[in-house]
């Protein structure tokens, strides 16, 4: 019986570091109050159910435990928070699950509690993995949207490759009325042209995203939900999310929106809607701080610098670039003042 309770002792120890490794990133990277507490919950109600084993702590060997001695490279390794949560989960769930099986040898009802708060475990993992989004998730600074009808003096793929030339390190594929055959070709060739240059999103469609190796999709209002757009193409592709109040910025940053579309700034005229103008981009960046965006909408050279003293950290542009007689040098200038 002595080896179980090392067992458990140990598992308990990792559980309990897991716990707190995910509390963190909800509470201080993602600053969410929801997952922050349901974390500390579980980390309180784990320990209540630790006193159904008195005096665990007691059969602690860690000098004469064999295992501190064995690592992984994969270990001590961790390309950012994402990595670090992930490795979180997987350590919490390993733990919990041999606390339940070793506790069954101690007490039935013990190991029957272990399972409920392993089940609650695996809930509030999902919630924090869809929180944190993709792991390839970054704040762009210049995403340049690539519309043929507005391509008024070059094609469409030159155009993408003049944005390229000027320093777009985002294009963004929208085309609305294509069909599909033609929508995956074109992807495709802008995947490749984009290739080791600058990321590529797919307007609307997860599904062309994936079969063109695209980097992401872009969901508007009337396409399917993040979560589950996230649930076909899990954490590989980035999920951007147009918003144009607090309202919907509040429920695609909840929802795990890799980045936002924030607008829009100025009139435009790919869109009818009413601009919501710069103070939009002022409560945005006042709510979330932190959140990836394109502040988005009529925006150009000449207007491009009002939006980056509201803070902007990241501008989308279409008609100013595409319908350019020389697309790269306004490229250039609206990236030189991004810089």
């Amino acid at each position: 019986m002595n080896e179980v309770m090392r067992i458990l002792d140990a598992n308990a120890n990792r559980a309990r570091e897991a716990l707190r490794v995910m509390e963190e990133a909800a509470r201080f990277v993602l600053n969410d109050s929801r997952i922050t507490a349901a974390l500390k919950k579980l980390r309180h109600d784990f320990a209540a159910a630790l006193k159904a084993v008195p005096g665990i702590e007691l059969w602690r060997d860690t000098p004469g435990d064999v295992g501190t001695v064995i690592t992984a490279s994969s270990e001590k390794q961790r390309g950012g928070v994402y990595d670090i949560v992930v490795a979180a989960g997987k350590r919490l769930g390993e733990a919990l699950r041999a606390i339940e099986e070793y506790g069954k040898a101690i007490d039935p009802a013990f190991a029957e509690q272990i399972e409920k708060l392993r089940y609650r475990a695996y809930d509030v993992e999902s919630k924090l993995h869809t929180r944190l989004g993709s792991p390839r998730r970054r704040q762009f600074k210049l995403c340049v949207l690539i519309t043929e009808a507005l391509c008024k003096h070059h094609d469409w793929l030159d155009v993408a490759q003049a944005a390229l030339d000027g320093g777009a390190d985002c294009l963004q594929l929208r085309e609305k009325n294509l069909p599909d055959a033609e929508l995956l070709e074109r992807a495709q060739q802008l995947v490749e042209t984009a290739q080791g240059h600058a990321a590529v999103i797919i307007n609307d469609r997860a599904d062309i995203a994936l079969s063109a190796g695209a980097d992401g999709v872009h969901l508007g209002g009337g396409d399917l939900p993040i979560d589950a757009v996230r649930k076909i193409v899990g954490s590989g592709l980035l999920i951007g999310a147009s918003t144009h109040n607090l309202r919907q910025a509040d429920a695609a940053v909840k929802a795990g929106a890799d980045y936002c579309g924030v607008g829009a700034m100025f009139p435009t005229a790919t869109k009818q809607r009413k601009p919501s103008g710069i103070a939009y981009l002022e409560k945005f960046l006042a709510k979330h701080p932190d959140a990836p965006h394109l502040a988005i909408g009529g925006i150009t050279p000449d207007n491009a610098d009002q939006v980056i003293a509201a803070g902007a950290r990241g501008l989308a542009v279409s008609a100013c670039v595409c319908a350019a007689k020389r697309p790269a040098p306004v490229v250039r200038k609206l990236k030189s003042k991004m810089n």
